[in-house]
């Protein structure tokens, strides 16, 4: 099941990274477009438009940056009883429903349905990541109040 998510995620950062700078490029060229040029003092129509293509162009960057690093991930098979650390398929019960959560270097907050399953990808910023990390499944967690039932 892991490696069937690995490649969903993969792909889903591909299609994001794909549309983002197609974004990019299109509010890059309006920025430039020299018939866009401001017809008076309070025209800001270009300024706005280079503004937003250089916080695309970031995102582009920060997005490129995070597939580099998944295209190089390779989380490790658990052993029974092992503590969660960045690579676990974790599966708890937290308030009666039963949830899971991929621990990744990025892609913090992605959903992923896999066999009519969500998995949400945690990332190091979540809270919920570093508190998962060294538990073992039959562990509980106060809050959220939690049982992690598998950890795989």
């Amino acid at each position: 099941m892991k490696a069937d998510l690995l490649e969903l995620i993969r792909a889903e950062l591909r299609r994001r990274l794909e549309r983002l700078t197609r974004a990019a490029q299109a509010t890059h060229a309006a920025a430039t477009d020299p018939d866009s040029k401001a017809e008076s003092k309070y025209d800001t129509r270009n300024l706005e438009a280079g503004y937003l293509a250089s916080g695309q162009a970031r995102q582009v960057r920060e997005l490129t940056r995070e597939l580099e690093i998944f295209e190089n991930c390779s989380p490790p098979p658990f052993e029974t009883g092992a503590a969660i650390e960045s690579g676990a398929l974790v599966e708890g019960e937290i308030q009666g429903q039963t949830m899971r959560f991929l621990l990744l270097p990025v892609a913090g907050g992605m959903e992923i349905m896999h066999d009519a399953n969500e998995v949400t990808v945690l990332s190091p910023a979540s809270a919920l990541y570093q508190k998962l990390l060294g538990l073992r499944a039959g562990d509980r967690l106060q809050q959220p109040r939690a049982v992690i039932r598998k950890v795989s």
